[in-house]
């Protein structure tokens, strides 16, 4: 019913394995070879231009290692093609500010004094909730805690906190934190804007629009200290 060496072997034969086993053992020292003059940042926490590149590569390796009809010679000359477009482009990025920035991109703030920088946060593809886990994963619990947090080119997310004297009332951000917003009142304390953060003590009663995102829902602040 079933053909096996099909299956296994799709159109070729066994001692194709041999040469699959040849082929893969030159491709990973051409890999190893062409990371190796790519050097240690491109192989760090890769930017948009460096993950190119690592595709690049990756695609130029795969298909000589198991296609027989696929020559290695070839692969070795997108190999070679790929670092030296990375090394000349790399170069250009080391003597332009401008040229960095269209390559790599550039740093966003997304905090600024506990508060939501909007407007930046919007250009980014990222989800409250995911940027919410973020924070959490570096013991922060309320957006009070922090004095700024910048999303690097990279995608990684650095955090610059108060000292501890310096906390402010803030956003909480555990799970559920926000699903209960209030429009009015309900005791004297300080209360943050559910949408960007912004915090304000108010009296019992009252009811207010956010003055920077006009948001009229909140919930109660947050002045707990961080977690390290």
């Amino acid at each position: 019913m079933f053909d096996f060496k099909q299956i296994l072997l799709g159109s070729e034969e066994w001692i194709f394995l041999l040469e699959t086993v040849l082929r893969t053992g030159i491709m990973f020292l051409v890999i190893i070879f062409g990371l190796r003059l790519l050097g240690k940042r491109g192989v760090k926490q890769l930017s948009v231009f460096e993950l190119v590149v690592i595709i690049g590569l990756g695609s130029a390796a795969g298909d000589p290692m198991f296609y027989k009809d696929v020559g290695i010679m070839p692969a070795i000359v997108v190999f070679t093609m790929i670092i030296s477009l990375y090394t000349i482009i790399t170069y250009f990025i080391g003597k332009s500010k401008k040229f960095e920035k269209l390559v790599e991109g550039k740093p966003i703030c997304l905090i600024q004094d506990g508060v939501f920088c909007i407007d930046d946060f919007r250009k980014e593809s990222l989800g409250e909730d995911e940027f919410f886990a973020e924070l959490r994963l570096k013991g922060v619990s309320q957006l009070g805690q922090v004095e700024k947090a910048i999303e690097e080119i990279s995608g990684e997310i650095s955090v610059f906190y108060y000292e501890d004297k310096d906390i402010k009332f803030g956003l909480p951000i555990f799970p559920n934190s926000l699903e209960n917003p209030l429009k009015t009142f309900s005791k004297d304390t300080h209360y943050s804007c559910t949408f960007c953060g912004y915090t304000q003590e108010f009296k019992s009663g009252e009811h207010s629009n956010c003055k920077v995102c006009k948001n009229d829902e909140w919930v109660e602040s947050s002045n707990k200290k961080r977690v390290s």
